[in-house]
C-alpha cells in the first residue's frame, strides 16, 4: 500500500497543511511520497524530503506547473496513479479544486474532508455543518481523499526522502494565471495560528472593527478572524473568514467577540482548544461550544481587556 500526498507550496516555501496531509497519510498506514509540483521549487523539494515518514519526494519542474493550476497538476496526478492505493491533499481551496479533477479522470468517488481514519478504506467526515459525523467506506482501487487538516497532527522533521524527477507532461492551456495579489499582515496566517481574535456583526461597522480587535490580535500575537455576517456587511475582507464556508481553524485559544455562533460559523472553529465568548445576548449559540464566557457589551469588556492585558 502506497499513499501519494499532493503537497501544497509557492514555489519558494511547504505550506503547513501539507504536513497536517501527511500525518493522515501515517494514519492510514504504508508508505509515503509526496508530489511536488513547480517551476523553480527546488527549496520546497527539500523542505519535503524532510517531512519524517515520508520515503520519496516526487519532483516534477516545468514552467507551466508554476500557477499549480488544478488542470494541468490533475493531469500529472492521474498519469502517475498507478500503484498508489491512496492520493491525498489538504481541504484548502486548491485542494477541493484538484481531487475532484483527479477522482473525475481516474472515475473513482472523493471522500471529502476526512477528520479521522478507521482503517484503511474507512474514514470519518463531518456533514451537516459538522453536527454529524458519517463513517465512509471505499472499495474503489484507489482512494481520492481531502484532508481536513485541523483534525490531524502534523508530521515531524528529521526525514530523509529519495527525490525522484518525475516527467512532466503538456501544458493542457485550459487556464491561465492573470494575476495574484497576497495580503501582507505581520500578523499569523489565520489557518495556522495559535491564538485568533474573530469578530461578528455584533461590532456594527469595520471601523469598530479596527479599532476594538487589532489592538487585541496585536497584544495577543494573535490572527484575525470574522464571521460571514461581518464579511458579507463589508467589515473586512473575505480571507478573514471563518466558517462552513470560510476557513475551518482550529487554534490553542479562539476568541469569538460580537459573534452570535450559527451553525455555519460553529463547524469552521468548534474544534478550537479554548473558546472564548464576548456577547450581551446570554442566549446566543456561541455559549453553548464557549469554555469561557462572558454576557456584556464588547464595546466596554475590550477595552478593560486590553487594559489588563
Amino acid at each position: 500500500m502506497t499513499i501519494l500526498v499532493i503537497a501544497e507550496h509557492d514555489n519558494h516555501t511547504l505550506k503547513g497543511a501539507t504536513l497536517n496531509t501527511v500525518g493522515a497519510a501515517a494514519k492510514i498506514g504504508g508508505e509515503v511520497h509526496v508530489l511536488v509540483a513547480g517551476s523553480g521549487c527546488a527549496g520546497v523539494v527539500s523542505q519535503a524530503a524532510a517531512i519524517a515518514g515520508v520515503a520519496k519526494v516526487l519532483h516534477a519542474e516545468a514552467l507551466h506547473y508554476e500557477a499549480q493550476t488544478a488542470e494541468n497538476i490533475a493531469d500529472l496526478v492521474v498519469a502517475i496513479a498507478e500503484g498508489y492505493s491512496h492520493i491525498l491533499a489538504a481541504a484548502t481551496p486548491a485542494g477541493k479544486n484538484l481531487c475532484p479533477r483527479v477522482s473525475a479522470m481516474l472515475d473513482v468517488a472523493q471522500i471529502s474532508e476526512i477528520s479521522a481514519v478507521d482503517s484503511a478504506d474507512t474514514f470519518q467526515r463531518p456533514i451537516y455543518a459538522g453536527n454529524a459525523i458519517a463513517t465512509v467506506q471505499s472499495c474503489d482501487s484507489v482512494k481520492v481523499i481531502t484532508v481536513r487538516t485541523t483534525m490531524f497532527e502534523p508530521a515531524g522533521l528529521g526525514g530523509s526522502a529519495v527525490v525522484e524527477a518525475v516527467a512532466e507532461r503538456d501544458d493542457l492551456g485550459m487556464t491561465r494565471l492573470v494575476v495574484r495579489e497576497l495580503t501582507k499582515s505581520e500578523r499569523p496566517e489565520l489557518g495556522a495560528a495559535s491564538i485568533i481574535v474573530s469578530g461578528g456583526r455584533g461590532l456594527g461597522s469595520g471601523e469598530s472593527y479596527r479599532e476594538m480587535l487589532e489592538p487585541l490580535a496585536d497584544k495577543l500575537g494573535a490572527a484575525l478572524g470574522a464571521s460571514r455576517a461581518a464579511v458579507d456587511a463589508g467589515f473586512v475582507p473575505n480571507d478573514y473568514q471563518v466558517g462552513q464556508t470560510g476557513k475551518v481553524v482550529a487554534p490553542q485559544v479562539y476568541f469569538a467577540i460580537g459573534i452570535s455562533g450559527a451553525i455555519q460559523h460553529l463547524a469552521g472553529m468548534k474544534d478550537s482548544k479554548v473558546i472564548v465568548a464576548i456577547n450581551k445576548d446570554p442566549e446566543a449559540p456561541i455559549f453553548q461550544v464557549a469554555d469561557y464566557g462572558l454576557v456584556g457589551d464588547l464595546f466596554a469588556v475590550v477595552p478593560e481587556l486590553l487594559r489588563a492585558l
